[in-house]
């Protein structure tokens, strides 16, 4: 059996990267991270935000070449692709807005990438190319792993992925309508269930939302208070400490509930290193390397109820 180390969101910190997997055992031999037995299994979101970003895909895409990594698809690498194909619907724009009301955020998300890569650069359009290669999922039979959550009825909806069957424009100029199936088991597997909440916030970009993320993972949660995912450092339009939810109850959130007895890890819910979550049949390894936090990985050596005591983590440099 092989075991596996499932990392999170790396966000272009190859230095903390080349730490923890140094820390988890891995030697660079023959331009490429290995360790007998082990595979790492990244997250997505490696792009967007670090100092990095190419040299943390460099890492990944050799480990992955030489068969001692895997990686999933995150919202970030699917954005990238997103950002570059123009969209039939609204001419002169693309797939993921460059103008219009949503242009500057989704801009701002991106920009260091594309100074990074230099937008249009052959080298831009080599890793978006790669990026298309990246399975939206895994299931590595006792283990699953998805960027934001495993939804049984979204993954049968969404296509298998590989470097010989990539993502392709008609799969993703379809999964952009919002009124359809696949744009929603898209959004639901890459970026997680949302819920409405009462009173809207300022995330850690400092933009505003009023939708939370769903604790889709947490089989006790019921109502609005415990379901809604709202960091403690998130604060009001004016500025002040979010308020306590109520507990009106949210049936709404049920349909997305992981029931399943086959553990998964995920990302992309931008965790402390002293508040992670990590259920019997759930972990996230997301502990917000990218806001000064950790870079996670949970070592899984084929227990069917995870344990943090598995997870490893290394502190940001910067």
């Amino acid at each position: 059996m092989t075991g596996y180390d499932v990392i999170g969101d790396v966000h272009g910190h190859a230095d903390e990267l080349e730490a923890l997997l140094h820390l988890l055992g891995y030697r660079n031999r023959d331009g490429a991270w290995r360790q007998a037995g082990r595979t790492a299994v990244f997250v997505g979101d490696l792009i967007d935000r670090g100092p990095r970003q190419v040299d943390t895909v460099s890492i990944v895409r050799a480990m992955v070449d030489a068969g001692s990594g895997i990686a999933v698809m995150g919202n970030h690498e699917y954005n990238a692709i997103a950002w570059t194909i123009p969209d039939p619907q609204n001419g002169g724009d693309f797939l993921r807005p460059h103008g219009g009301k949503k242009g500057p955020n989704n801009f701002d998300q991106h920009k260091a990438f594309l100074e990074q890569v230099s937008e249009g650069s052959a080298l831009h359009n080599e890793l978006v190319d790669w990026f298309r290669t990246l399975p939206l999922f895994v299931d590595l039979g006792g283990l699953r792993v998805a960027h934001a959550c495993w939804h049984d009825e979204s993954i049968d909806l969404l296509p298998v992925v590989s470097a010989d069957r990539q993502l392709d424009d008609e799969f993703l100029v379809a999964a952009h309508v919002r009124s359809g199936d696949l744009y929603r088991a898209t959004e639901t597997v890459l970026k997680g269930p949302e819920m409405p909440v009462p009173v809207a916030y300022l995330d850690h970009g400092r933009h505003r939302r009023d939708e939370a993320r769903v604790r889709w993972w947490d089989r006790s949660a019921t109502i609005m208070r415990s379901l809604a995912e709202i960091p403690s450092t998130c604060t009001t339009e004016d500025d002040l400490p979010y308020p306590e939810l109520p507990d009106t109850p949210y049936p709404a959130a049920e349909q997305f509930r992981y029931n399943g007895d086959v553990p998964v890890v995920f990302g992309h819910y931008w965790r402390r290193h002293g508040d992670p979550v990590v259920e019997p049949t759930a972990a996230c390894v997301d502990l917000s390397v990218a806001g000064k936090g950790h870079l996670a990985a949970y070592r899984w050596g084929g227990e069917p109820t995870l344990d943090a005591s598995n997870l490893v983590a290394v502190s940001t440099t910067r």
